[in-house]
């Protein structure tokens, strides 16, 4: 007899996506999949590939998986959701922050929360109109801290121009969905749902250095190095890899570990 996790063996198709309140557009899931494989995944879409693990608590009322990334941008994450399965659509609810379970099929504002839908296979197309995502105003992203420190140059909300990540530059419609959310020494990225950079920061204008303390993900603990600089309102960041030298100049190359991105401020 079929386990639950021999039912979600192939290929899915998301056909919906919301996050905080509010829905992607059809045409740019249009090319997101994610495959299950015995007990692991792969995402593919929007610029970028995940893969992890998943682990299914079908007995829990709704039924519940765990996701852990092992590749991809939020390497070392763990997020817990709850799901419901007929036939071949697949609905599933997602914590992209913070250990708590989703408890119902629905998200809200700076809930953290992501719903999906996916269809086994090839996914017709509905001719549904839904709003762009737009990422949670500064002041309704949950930071999860109460000690925020002093407010820097840096301070509020930063839309990502371009960034190259180990010598590889991201892709554009990757990018468009990058914002930077700055609240006093705590600074985060965010890619629609998912969270790539949390993390506490110190900052030198007189040297244009920059320090990170990573707050989650796999370099939780861990330093990093880096520069910036700020000028006429573009934001320039280079950060290198954990336990590495402070880059020199704002570039990086395959294979170094490093970082470079370029931000401006949201309207």
């Amino acid at each position: 007899m079929p386990t639950e996790l021999d039912k979600l063996q192939g290929t899915w198709r998301v056909t919906s996506l919301e996050t905080d309140g509010s829905s992607m557009s059809p045409a740019i899931l249009s090319s997101v999949s994610i495959t299950v494989r015995g007990d692991r995944f792969k995402s593919v879409g929007m610029g970028q590939t995940y893969a992890g693990t998943i682990a299914l608590f079908p007995r829990k009322k709704p039924k519940a998986f765990d996701v852990l990334f092992t590749s991809g941008l939020p390497e070392g994450m763990r997020n817990r959701g709850i799901y419901m399965l007929d036939g071949d659509t697949l609905t599933v609810c997602l914590a992209t922050r913070g250990n708590a379970r989703p408890r119902s099929f629905r998200t809200r504002p700076d809930s953290g929360l992501t719903l999906e839908t996916l269809q086994r296979g090839r996914a017709a197309r509905k001719q549904t109109r839904s709003r762009e995502f737009v990422s949670p105003p500064l002041n309704r992203l949950a930071f999860d801290i109460s000690d925020i420190g002093a407010q820097t140059e840096i301070e509020g909300e930063w839309q990502m121009i371009s960034a190259v990540l180990n010598g590889n530059p991201l892709a554009d419609d990757m990018v468009r969905w990058c914002k930077r959310l700055t609240h006093g020494d705590v600074t985060q990225i965010v890619a629609g749902p998912q969270t790539m950079l949390d993390a506490r920061f110190t900052l030198d204008p007189t040297r244009g250095v920059i320090d990170y303390v990573n707050r989650s993900g796999v370099n939780k603990g861990k330093a990093q190095a880096g520069i910036y600089e700020l000028v006429d309102g573009i934001l320039r960041i280079c950060t290198a890899a954990p336990g590495d030298e402070r880059p020199a100049g704002f570039e990086s190359s395959k294979g170094d570990g490093r970082s470079f991105t370029v931000w401006r401020r949201a309207e």
